[in-house]
This record gives structure tokens, sequence and C-alpha cells, in this order.
């Protein structure tokens, strides 16, 4: 495996981990209703994306090497577009949901990559001898 997939694996579990405690946190620590609407929806995608990432890694390695690029723009999509909504729901100033649609563009690009990645799949996966999928 190479670092990169090693990394993003990594990252990915600490994505899934935040996204959880956070969700946790705005489902239960948070009393404001537009806080806790916005915590879950920045969670939402935050969760989705870390999936995907974990998605782009299997891409990857079922022989799609341009699936390696997809988690790095999950990753920024989930920066970007769950982090600008956590900050709105502690207050950050509102200027901050500017960022949000740049964070969105980020996870249309991953998943346009890991389409076009998915084009490069073989069309038989290579299976060891004895072994079913």
């Amino acid at each position: 495996m190479s670092t990169r997939f090693r990394l993003y694996a990594a990252l990915s579990c600490a994505f899934g981990f935040a996204a959880v405690a956070i969700g946790a946190f705005g489902a239960h620590g948070v009393a404001d209703p537009e806080a806790k609407r916005l915590i879950d929806i920045g969670a939402h995608y935050h969760f989705m994306h870390t999936l995907a990432a974990f998605a782009a890694l299997g891409v990857w390695r079922w022989g799609a090497p341009r699936a390696r690029f997809a988690p790095a723009f999950f990753f920024g999509g989930i920066w970007l577009f769950s982090g600008s909504l956590y900050a709105l729901a502690f207050g950050a100033p509102h200027w901050i949901g500017a960022i949000t649609p740049i964070g969105g563009l980020l996870f249309m690009v991953g998943w346009a990559t890991l389409g076009w990645a998915s084009l490069q799949l073989p069309r038989e996966v290579p299976r060891e001898e004895g072994k079913s999928l």
C-alpha cells in the first residue's frame, strides 16, 4: 500500500470519528434550533463524504488509479462545506456562509473524479484461485 493510500484510510477514520462526535454534540449539546439544523446538515454531508473517501480507496485498489485524487476533494469539501456550517452554528459571522458553496463544489468534483476513475476499472476483477467475491 502506498503512503497516500494509508494516509487517506487513516484520515477517513478520523473524519468519520469527528462526524459522529459533532453530530452527537449537535443533537444533545445545542439548544438553539437553527444551530442544531446547521450542525445536522454539516454532519450529514461530513459523514456521507467520509464514506465516499473510503469508497474511492476501494475503487483505487480495484484497479482505477485515478480514484486516488477523489479523497482530497471530499476532505476539502468537508472542511469548507461542513466546517463553514459548524462555524455558523457556533456564531461565526454570516460572511462565512459564502464558503459553503465552494465546499459543495469540491464534493461534486470529488464525485466526478470518482466517476471518471471508475471508467478505468477492469472488466474482470482478478480473483485469487479458489476464492469468490
